[in-house]
C-alpha cells in the first residue's frame, strides 16, 4: 500500500464511519494520472447490501473533505463504490474474511515461478496467505500482492445454464428455434 492511500485512508476511513449506518471503508484505489487522477472508494455496511443511496452520500461527504484538505495536488475524479461480487481485497483480514473462497491474486514478484494465482484461500497468518489452486498451495505475503480479488460463483438456475449460438446470434439461446 503506498504512503499517499495510507494517508487517505486515514482521513476518509473516520468520516465515512461518521455518517454511521454500519458504513465503513473496505478500501482505496489511487491511479495517478497526466491530466487527471482517480480516487476509488470502495465502502461496505454492516448486515446489508451497499445502495445507491450510500454511495452518494458518502461522495458527498467525502468531496466536501477532500476540498477542505485538499490532499491530492491537481485534478482527479472522486468514484464511491460497494466492493461489489468479485471484490477486490486489499489486506489480511479481508481475505481471512473470505476464507474457503475463491480468489484471483497477482503478484509483484513470482513465487514458485508463479505471478497470477486463481485459487481457494485456505489459510491467513498475520500477513501471509495461503491460496491452494491447481498447482498446490502457495503462500504469499500481503507486500508481495498487486492485486487481488474474489472470484463470484454463481449457481446455475433449476433450468440449467443458457447456451449462446457462435457467430452473434443476438443472445438468443441455442434451443430456442422458435418451433414447437
Amino acid at each position: 500500500m503506498s504512503n499517499r492511500v495510507q494517508q487517505l485512508g486515514e482521513l476518509l476511513g473516520p468520516a465515512i464511519a461518521g455518517l454511521g449506518g454500519g458504513l465503513f471503508l473496505w478500501g482505496l484505489e489511487f491511479v495517478p494520472g497526466a491530466r487527471q487522477s482517480l480516487l476509488r472508494v470502495y465502502i461496505d455496511v454492516e448486515g446489508r447490501a451497499v445502495g445507491i443511496e450510500d454511495c452518494e452520500r458518502v461522495s458527498h461527504e467525502l468531496s466536501a473533505l477532500l476540498d477542505v484538505h485538499d490532499p491530492i495536488p491537481g485534478h482527479y475524479n472522486l468514484e464511491v463504490s460497494s466492493p461489489g461480487l468479485d471484490r477486490p481485497l486489499f489486506e489480511a483480514a479481508h481475505f481471512a474474511r473470505f476464507l474457503g473462497e475463491q480468489a484471483r491474486v497477482s503478484l509483484l514478484a513470482p513465487v514458485d515461478g508463479r505471478r497470477r494465482l486463481k485459487g481457494r484461500i485456505v489459510q491467513v497468518e498475520g500477513d501471509r496467505v495461503t491460496i491452494d489452486d491447481a498447482a498446490g498451495a502457495c503462500t504469499v505475503s500481503m507486500s508481495n500482492v498487486q492485486k487481488a480479488r474474489l472470484v463470484p460463483h454463481f449457481e446455475d438456475s433449476p433450468a440449467g445454464p443458457r447456451r449462446r449460438r457462435r457467430g452473434g446470434s443476438g443472445g438468443v439461446p441455442a434451443d430456442a428455434s422458435g418451433t414447437e
